[in-house]
């Protein structure tokens, strides 16, 4: 990737306790329906890494944008192909797509106007903006589509109660689904 392409804007010190503290708050099962702790595995280390997002609902499919640009999490995400989003005790293993430039404006601008309020000091286009004013801009944000990760294998049916000791097992089976 040439420098002129990469575009990063760097949260200040009370930007990241926010993060951090929100970041916490979300963890707990606390915000909106679009607040999640993204988690993702360092391109490097392999450490879980966790940060607060907004996940875009549009169209029908789910799309995380990165405001700032070529952050960390933004390159830990395109390096394994994977993430876990996170609220509370919910957990969702996603696989994620890069969105490429041609497709972003759309959704770039469902971003924009949907969170204005937080992200609109990353976009020097206002909410409201016409798709086609931020097709210049799309190099500038990452976006990827969230792609549910395919259950391996068809899980097995429980135990018909045809007999005593199928409905036995059957039962117990169910009492440790439950757990």
């Amino acid at each position: 990737m040439s420098q002129e392409k990469i575009h990063f804007d760097a949260p200040s010190p009370i930007e990241r306790l926010f993060s951090r503290m929100f970041g916490a708050l979300v963890g707990l099962g606390l915000g909106f329906s679009h607040n999640y702790q993204l988690e993702v595995r360092g391109r490097r280390s392999g450490r879980l890494y966790s940060t607060p997002v907004d996940v875009l609902v549009h169209r029908g499919r789910r799309f995380l944008v990165a405001g700032r640009g070529e952050t960390q999490w933004v390159r830990n995400a395109r390096a394994s192909g994977q993430i876990t989003l996170r609220k509370g005790r919910r957990r969702e293993e996603l696989r994620v797509r890069i969105v490429p430039d041609v497709e972003k404006p759309d959704v770039l601008k469902a971003y924009l106007d949907r969170f204005k309020l937080t992200v609109q000091r990353y976009f020097p286009v206002p909410a409201g903006a016409p798709a086609d004013a931020l097709a210049p801009l799309a190099p500038r944000y990452p976006v990827f589509e969230l792609i549910p990760v395919a259950t391996v294998g068809a899980p097995r049916p429980l135990p018909t109660m045809d007999s005593p000791f199928h409905a036995f097992f059957a039962i117990d089976l169910r009492c440790a689904a439950a757990f």
